[in-house]
């Protein structure tokens, strides 16, 4: 019988300046919240039909389009929720007849569920693959929707995006883990959905949108159609509420303050471009360590495939679980695997603040650790 665990006590060198590795929640940056503390009694508590939060949400719509650089006429809607509550309402609100999804892991393969279970609509055309791996979007007959994921974060997958060629659709793009890590092209994509609690280092309990003129003109229409939709779920509400700076319901406000302050951070130093830069730069450190191990490996074979938000390492003669048991008793949490994926290995967060010398210092202390275990 090996030794316990929990009962490894790593270095001091060999723990990170911060131990939070979770692929969402994600690492919140403690500048942010001693701000959010500064600015608690002057903004918690308060009415979001009052400018001191809408002029938050202004500064977050405002950030968003300046991040992306989004092309004239596209728009930032929010609302209440998360990336569940819009799959539910692009259902209702986006697709018109029959959608086309690619499924390569749970997340991706959730919302292919949920259109085929919507009454109103045709069995939508759903292309798989093995996890780790990602299909291609083709242009089909009859499709009006493509239904693609710019990260699987249950993989550690993550695609080129592009519009099929010769598709006259909309496309849609669930970028909830890819937001503000990957880069993108908005005009490739007509919808580019997200919640903020992972690259964006906020919480959750909330869901946003960058939409193109094709896709607001879709909402419009199907609205204007009669199709019986749900108030909490009708994205013409949400756009409507947006272009007041508010949400239907009263959101979170701690989530809304911590994305515009991760905002600032990102625009501050360079926007875009600089925050996929971070994630580039540990996404090559994690990997390049797991490639030169004599147990460990990426889980992803294809190296342009592999996600550089959320990395996923297998392991072979080492239990993965037990790794991530001593690391946690050390204060170095959240790396264990996708709990349906099943498989024997660790997923670290890569997002944009998470600093590269903990994720360096991350694999000094999973070395350490195996050592001691063997």
């Amino acid at each position: 019988m090996g030794p316990d665990p929990a009962a490894i006590r790593l270095p001091p060198e060999l723990r990170p300046g911060d131990g939070r590795f979770g692929s969402g929640p994600s690492t919140v940056r403690d500048e942010a919240v001693a701000r959010l503390a500064a600015d608690a009694h002057g903004y918690l508590g308060t009415s979001h039909r009052r400018d001191g939060v809408r002029s938050v949400v202004a500064g977050i719509r405002a950030g968003l389009r300046e991040l992306f650089s989004l092309p004239d006429g596209y728009e930032v809607l929010l609302g209440n929720g998360g990336t569940s509550t819009f799959w539910d309402a692009a259902t209702c609100s986006l697709i018109e007849r029959r959608s086309q999804h690619l499924s390569f892991g749970e997340f991706s393969s959730r919302f292919a569920a949920i259109t085929a279970a919507a009454p109103f609509l045709e069995p939508p055309e759903v292309i798989e693959s093995a996890a780790g791996t990602h299909p291609a979007a083709r242009a089909s007959d009859g499709i009006d929707t493509y239904a693609l994921t710019h990260n699987e974060t249950s993989t550690g997958v993550m695609m080129q995006l592009g519009r099929p060629r010769g598709a006259a659709g909309l496309v849609l793009v669930d970028a909830t883990s890819a937001a503000g890590g990957l880069r993108v092209d908005p005009r490739e994509i007509d919808v580019y959905y997200f919640a903020p609690q992972k690259a964006f280092g906020s919480d959750g309990g909330l869901w946003l949108a960058w939409c193109s003129p094709a896709a607001l003109d879709r909402i419009d229409r199907l609205a204007a159609t009669g199709r019986w939709i749900p108030e909490t779920l009708n994205l013409a509400v949400a756009l409507e509420h947006s272009r007041q700076d508010q949400t239907l319901n009263t959101p979170a406000l701690v989530t809304l303050y911590l994305l515009a302050d991760t905002l600032h951070w990102m625009l501050d130093h360079g926007g875009l471009e600089w925050a996929a830069s971070r994630c580039d730069a540990s996404a090559e450190l994690l990997y390049g360590w797991a490639e030169r191990s004599s147990f460990a490996a990426p889980f992803v074979a294809k190296p342009g495939e592999r996600s550089h938000v959320t990395g996923t390492i297998d392991f072979e003669g080492v239990d993965a679980a037990a790794v991530a048991a001593a690391l946690r008793a050390n204060g170095i949490v959240d790396t264990e695997p996708y709990r349906k994926l099943g498989r024997n290995q660790l997923r670290v967060g890569l997002f944009p603040a998470i600093e590269r010398d903990d994720v360096a210092t991350l694999t000094r202390a999973v070395d350490y650790i195996v050592d001691a275990l063997t």
